[in-house]
């Protein structure tokens, strides 16, 4: 039941970082530089390492949690490109102007209302994803449960940010937006849940740990800091990261 306490303590940092998407939208740029710091942290000094530790060589003699790893991040890579994720943040970025970028309104609102909904589903179904992770973490052992929780509620802040973003696009008031927003922050419960009624093979484990290792890396790497950087001061940005990055060395020794 512990990954369900956790899951539930992810369950409010997604509402959290809906409700901020509500309320402001300048200033999340050093909680998302320390959650891209903390994710870094994690991946490199306790779920990897904790991943070999669970599995021994694999194809060609490369370790299997390091395959795993990189299928999750390649895997994450082509899901976003497939599903426009980044659609929701062109706003964000510097002025562009696409060739034939004249429309009507309606038309405008239709086709970033419908990939903004897209987005917001796709994360949905990622947050039940880490509610998995949770729950095979805990069966993997309670100091890597807690580690895996850890990592998930880090960047339950932005999941929540972009979902309701994202969802936002589609113009037609705040109650879609705010369903989908509900929807993932409940759906990393869920998949706590779910972990309760299977439980998987000790060997595999550990590719699963560094696959989820690898998918995390994308997140951090491919959307929280490039977004926590993208119009805000980079040095004190900057400085939120490297104070996660250290946060988590420091539990990591003392833990050891």
């Amino acid at each position: 039941m512990a990954a369900v306490v956790l899951a539930a303590v992810a369950f409010l940092m997604t509402l959290t970082g809906g409700l901020v998407a509500m309320r402001v939208r300048d200033r999340r740029h050093l909680v998302l530089g320390l959650a891209g710091g903390l994710i870094l942290g994690i991946v490199a000094f306790d779920l990897v390492p904790e991943a070999l530790k669970e599995s021994g060589t694999g194809p060609l003699g490369v370790p299997a949690p390091m395959i795993g790893f990189a299928v999750g991040f390649l895997l994450l890579h082509v899901i976003e490109q497939a599903a426009a994720i980044h659609q929701a943040h062109e706003g964000e970025y510097a002025p562009h102007e696409h060739r034939h970028a004249r429309h009507d309104d309606a038309e405008g609102h239709a086709h970033h209302g419908k990939g903004g909904l897209l987005a917001a589903c796709a994360l949905v179904g990622h947050s039940f994803v880490d509610g998995l992770s949770i729950g095979l973490g805990f069966q993997a052992g309670t100091d890597v449960g807690v580690v895996v929780a850890l990592a998930v509620i880090a960047h339950d802040f932005a999941d929540g940010f972009n979902t309701f973003t994202a969802a936002s696009l589609h113009g037609s008031g705040r109650r879609p937006a705010l369903v989908l927003l509900v929807a993932d922050a409940l759906a990393p419960i869920a998949g706590a849940l779910a972990t309760l009624l299977i439980t998987v093979p000790r060997a595999v484990l550990g590719p699963y740990l560094g696959f989820f290792a690898g998918v995390l890396l994308y997140l951090a790497a491919a959307e929280i800091l490039p977004e926590a950087h993208s119009r805000h001061p980079r040095v004190l940005t900057l400085c939120a990261t490297l104070c996660g990055v250290v946060a988590v060395l420091l539990v990591v020794g003392v833990a050891g």
